[in-house]
C-alpha cells in the first residue's frame, strides 16, 4: 500500500464514521478492520499512525467491558508497539500506554475465556510477552513477567497444533532467560533452560520450509551454548559450532549478507577457543585460530561493505588478538615436535 493510497483510506474511514454519527459497535468494527488493513506491512510511519488514530476512535464507541473493547485494544497496543520513535520519551510513552491497553485486556480476556478462543488468548499473551521484553530492556519492567506472559501462552501454543508461534514464544523465552544475568549459580539454570527452549522450537522448524527461521534459531542456539558460563566449555563449544554451520546451510554471502557475516564471527570466536583435535587438547588450535581470523576477516569485509561500521571495532581486535597468538612462541613449539 502507497502511502497516498493509505492517507485515502484512512480519510474515507474518518468520513464514513463522522456520517454515522457518534456511537455504534458497527462503526466502530469498520475503524478497527481498516486500521488493521493499514498494519498489514505499512510502508511509512504515517500508515501505522493512521492506523493507532483508528483504533483510538473505534475504542470511544466501545463499552469498556465487551470483547470488541479488549480486541481493539490488543490492536492498539500492536500499533503503539511498531511505531518507530521519533525521541526515546516518545519511545518510552507509546510503550507505556501499549503495556497498559494490552495488560487491561488480557485480564479482561483471563476473565471471559468462555467468549474466547484458546488460540486468541495464547495470541494476547504472546504479544504482552513481546511488549514486557521491549521495557525490561528499556528498565521498565521486570523480564520475568514477560517470561510468566510466554509460558501461558504456551499452555495453548504447542508444538502439535500452533508449531509456528510455539517456535516464535520458545525462542523470544529462550532471549529472555539469557538476559537475567545475575552472576550466581542461577544463571547456569537459565542458561540451561535458553538452550532448551532454543532446541524445542529447532523440532518443529523445518529448514526447507522455514529456512530463515530455522537459520535464525541455529545462530541463537550457538550463541547460548558458546556463552554459557557451566563447566562444559569444549562441550558446549563443540555444539555450537554444529549450530552455526547448521545456519550457513542457509545463510550465504549473496543472499543474506549481513546475518551472514553475523555467524560467521560467532563462529569464529567460537573456533577460536576450541583445540584442533579435541580428544588432544595439549596440541594447541592453530589450524583452528587459522580458520577464525579467515572468518573473522569475510566477515568484517561485509561489515564495511554494508555499513555496519559500529561491528569494525570488535571484530578488528579480535583479529589483532589471534594474529597475536599465531605468532607466539608456543605454536612455533607444537610445529617443531
Amino acid at each position: 500500500m502507497t502511502p497516498a493510497l493509505a492517507k485515502q483510506h484512512y480519510d474515507t474511514a474518518v468520513a464514513m464514521a463522522e456520517q454515522a454519527n457518534a456511537g455504534g459497535a458497527e462503526t466502530a468494527a469498520m475503524l478497527a478492520e481498516i486500521g488493521v488493513g493499514l498494519m498489514q506491512r505499512p510502508v511509512c510511519t504515517d500508515q501505522i499512525e493512521y492506523a493507532a488514530d483508528l483504533f483510538r476512535r473505534a475504542l470511544d464507541r466501545l463499552t469498556p467491558d465487551s470483547l470488541q473493547h479488549a480486541r481493539t485494544s490488543l490492536q492498539l497496543a500492536a500499533a503503539l508497539h511498531s511505531l518507530p520513535p521519533n525521541s526515546a520519551k516518545a519511545e518510552l510513552d507509546y510503550l507505556l500506554q501499549a503495556r497498559q491497553l494490552a495488560e487491561t485486556a488480557v485480564e479482561w480476556l483471563q476473565q471471559h475465556r468462555e467468549q474466547v478462543q484458546a488460540a486468541e488468548l495464547a495470541e494476547a499473551e504472546l504479544n504482552l510477552g513481546l511488549l514486557l521484553q521491549t521495557l525490561a530492556g528499556l528498565g521498565q519492567a521486570d523480564i520475568r513477567q514477560a517470561i510468566g506472559a510466554y509460558q501461558r501462552s504456551l499452555r495453548s501454543y504447542t508444538a502439535q497444533d500452533s508449531p509456528a508461534e510455539y517456535a516464535l514464544v520458545q525462542n523470544n523465552l529462550a532471549s529472555a532467560y539469557l538476559s537475567m544475568r545475575s552472576g550466581d549459580q542461577t544463571d547456569r539454570m537459565r542458561e540451561a533452560l535458553a538452550v532448551q527452549a532454543f532446541e524445542a522450537a529447532l523440532e518443529v522448524v523445518d529448514i526447507r520450509e522455514h529456512p530463515t527461521e530455522y537459520a535464525m534459531l541455529q545462530n541463537n542456539l550457538g550463541n547460548a551454548l558458546q556463552y554459557a558460563t557451566s563447566g562444559h566449555a569444549l562441550g558446549n563449544n563443540l555444539r555450537a559450532l554444529q549450530a552455526y554451520d547448521e545456519a550457513l546451510r542457509v545463510r550465504n554471502e549473496r543472499d543474506t549478507p549481513l546475518p551472514f557475516a553475523n555467524t560467521q564471527a560467532n563462529r569464529a570466536l567460537c573456533l577460536s577457543n576450541l583445540p584442533d583435535d579435541p580428544e588432544r587438547p595439549e596440541l594447541g588450535n592453530r589450524a583452528n585460530l587459522e580458520a577464525a581470523l579467515q572468518g573473522y576477516a569475510l566477515a568484517r569485509r561485509l561489515f564495511a561493505a554494508h555499513g555496519e561500521l559500529n561491528r569494525l571495532p570488535m571484530v578488528d581486535e579480535a583479529i589483532a588478538a589471534i594474529r597475536s597468538e599465531l605468532d607466539g612462541a608456543g605454536f612455533a613449539e607444537v610445529g617443531n615436535a
